[in-house]
């Protein structure tokens, strides 16, 4: 059962997915196709490293320690469906589609998520190495019990994402357009660039105060002792 979103004064709170899934099938077919069409079906331990599923649609799955090491799923649609375990390393799903996700545990690096459109997305636990959400769109969206090394939001936009008792990693926010996010359960919260788009964010006064340095640095401020 998700935890509803409570948000703060000033903030609105992320809508999180409430997923009600009717047991799945399992999945007895081959590989991964592209532009296929998977409803009410569950994958378990599937190994799709290097298989081709761009543009397939998933309705009401759930997948379940599933190997996606360099698997294509470049503009598929990922809809009211659970990925619990997956792992894999470069999986490709430039300009996919995730509504009503939840993606728990997962263990990735280097995911291409660049022109993807994220609503109504809950990822809770496990750890994503380099994630790439340039130009990618961001609503309602939580990220919960995680740790996120490097992720690249440049000109992404991002609306009612919240960050919650997760470690954000030297974050990539150039040119990104904030409004309404929540990064005040972000433990550290780090940010190699951007730090200028923080405009529309909420921060606690302590994350303040760790920021100090970098904001100075893109003011041109010296501080010296």
């Amino acid at each position: 059962m998700t935890r509803r979103a409570v948000g703060g004064p000033g903030v609105k709170a992320a809508r999180r997915p409430e997923l009600r899934l009717p047991a799945p099938e399992r999945y007895e077919g081959g590989g991964l196709e592209p532009d296929g069409d998977y409803d009410g079906l569950e994958f378990r331990e599937a190994d799709f490293a290097g298989q081709d599923g761009g543009g397939a649609r998933f309705m009401d799955c759930v997948l379940t320690g599933c190997a996606l090491d360099g698997t294509r799923l470049s503009r598929a649609r990922v809809l009211d469906s659970v990925l619990a375990g997956v792992r894999g390393v470069g999986t490709d799903l430039a300009g996919a589609t995730l509504r009503d996700v939840e993606l728990t545990d997962a263990r990735l690096g280097g995911t291409q998520l660049h022109g993807a459109a994220l609503e109504r997305v809950l990822i809770r636990g496990g750890k994503i190495d380099f994630l790439n959400l340039r130009s990618a769109r961001l609503q309602d969206v939580v990220f919960e019990g995680c740790v996120l090394v490097e992720p690249d939001f440049g000109g992404a936009l991002l609306e009612r994402v919240e960050f919650v008792d997760c470690a954000l990693k030297d974050a990539d926010l150039s040119g990104a357009t904030l409004k309404d996010v929540d990064l005040r359960g972000a433990a550290p919260l780090e940010i190699a660039r951007g730090v200028d788009r923080l405009s529309g964010a909420v921060i606690s006064t302590a994350q303040l105060l760790d920021l100090a340095p970098v904001l100075a640095g893109e003011r041109g401020i010296r501080v010296e002792g």
